[in-house]
């Protein structure tokens, strides 16, 4: 039995958890005390689309994540008493 050495290769981390890299150019849509908890605590948070991210820019800032979007227009409205 053999051993092969792999030739050394740049190892680098993946940073978003999107296929195609858009996720880090919108604002995600998120539970509001999730993101106010993970501003506080640094623990990453999941947006509707699956991204995984650690809120730390103002949102206002980017255009929202159309499937994020998407899937909140999905949802069932709340009984909001009107």
């Amino acid at each position: 039995m053999s051993t092969k050495i792999l030739p050394e290769s740049e190892v680098r981390p993946r940073l978003s958890h999107g296929d195609d890299g858009d996720h880090e150019r919108f604002s995600h849509y998120a539970d509001k005390n999730k993101i106010t908890e993970s501003y506080i605590t640094g623990v990453p948070i999941r947006a509707l689309c699956g991204k995984v991210w650690t809120p730390s820019r103002d949102p206002k800032k980017y255009p929202v994540c159309p499937e994020c979007k998407e899937i909140y227009e999905g949802l069932p409205k709340g009984d909001s008493g009107e």
